[in-house]
């Protein structure tokens, strides 16, 4: 069959021609890039994707094809995906189906073809841009205007569209711990470490009050990624905030984020955070664990930062990125309360930071005693 031509048109003008894949169709977002040299189905089904188009910067993706139980969630959420290259041939003895026809049966648009280098390196110039793919025999002219009319990330809350509209529970018959997760975008391997650390796990939606996790007496609570600008969660901050009041005049109640859930917490103890350049998206990011002294290979994937110079004399840093000095994890002088901005539960990753897990299992110890 002939392949399609499309084309991917940047807010600022630049084209990118190309071929099309899965869903051959139109999609829009803001264009980031990912350094992962595998794990894209992980990627694809990462909530925290959601309303990004994600251009892979390894140039051969889909040789090992799609297997369905490495799913990070129930759907594809990133808006559209970007290779050099997709194998259309896959070897992997759990494979199930190729990644062209997974997004198809998705109705995700693949671009295939284009130079990612050259797209990789106006993204690190320039910045995160907002862009279109495009199938359609459209001027280039009507598609940059559609592309400047897709919303910005900044000040955009993406997390209700990723939650859970229910709070559910996952049962652990030997279960030392109960902990009440937030589930702003929450990865399955999250709640598969959670269980392994020794944990039954309520999932609550993140719209969730502070008296609902009161409620339930658990051991402790996690904040989990999500999409989208931290900031304009307005709800969720001040649950956070009610959390930590309880901590201070009632029990302990270890706190322990990832991700947006960092974020969060530190806005929740009024720090500000700020949009990044082109964000952090890969498997092979160095960070610094300031206590130790010893440097982690961490899988990220976010697009904004809590700012240093803003942190409250209350929080303390604790990982800080080797690739651009920004805060990667803080912890309460007081309070057992604390989060990373990297994923620790490695999927796709190293297992460098598998540690933080018992971390958190310890400080539910010490508040039981």
């Amino acid at each position: 069959m002939q392949p399609t031509r499309a084309r991917l048109v940047l807010e600022n003008g630049s084209v990118y021609n190309g071929t099309a894949f899965g869903h051959i169709g139109e999609a829009t977002g803001e264009v980031v890039f990912n350094t992962s040299h595998t794990g894209y189905q992980e990627i694809l089904t990462d909530p925290s994707y959601a309303g990004q188009m994600v251009l892979m910067t390894y140039p051969l993706i889909g040789n090992y094809g799609i297997n369905i139980a490495d799913n990070e969630s129930g759907k594809i959420w990133a808006s559209a995906f970007i290779v050099r290259e997709v194998s259309q041939l896959y070897s992997n003895y759990e494979a199930t189906m190729s990644l062209d026809s997974c997004l198809r049966e998705a109705g995700v648009t693949g671009l295939a073809g284009i130079d990612t280098r050259k797209l990789v390196r106006e993204i690190r110039e320039k910045g995160a841009m907002r862009g279109i793919i495009s199938v359609l025999d459209e001027t280039e002219e009507l598609l940059l205007e559609k592309a400047q009319q897709i919303p910005e990330m900044a000040g955009l809350d993406l997390v209700k569209t990723v939650t859970v509209s229910e709070n559910y529970s996952i049962e652990k018959t030997d279960a030392r711990y109960h902990v009440a997760a937030f589930d702003y975008g929450i990865k399955a391997n999250i709640l598969r470490m959670l269980q392994q650390a020794g944990c039954r796990v309520t999932v609550l939606r993140a719209g969730a009050t502070a008296e609902e996790v009161i409620d339930l007496n658990v051991d402790g609570v996690f904040l989990s990624n999500g999409p989208g600008d931290p900031s304009a969660v307005g709800y969720a901050i001040e649950t956070i905030k009610k959390l930590a009041d309880y901590n201070r005049t009632t029990r302990p109640l270890p706190i322990f984020g990832i991700c947006l859930g960092h974020q969060l917490l530190s806005l929740a103890f009024g720090a500000e955070t700020y949009k990044l350049k082109f964000g952090h998206h890969g498997s092979n990011h160095p960070v610094k664990n300031m206590a130790s002294t010893k440097i982690e290979i961490t899988s990220q994937n976010h697009g904004f930062a809590v700012s240093m110079d803003s942190l409250p004399e209350e929080l303390e840093m604790t990982h800080l990125n080797l690739y651009d000095n920004t805060v990667e994890g803080v912890k309460h002088r007081t309070l057992p309360c604390f989060s990373v901005q990297y994923h620790p539960e490695s999927a796709p990753g190293p297992h460098d930071s598998h540690y933080l897990f018992d971390q958190f299992t310890s400080l539910m110890d010490q508040a039981k005693n």
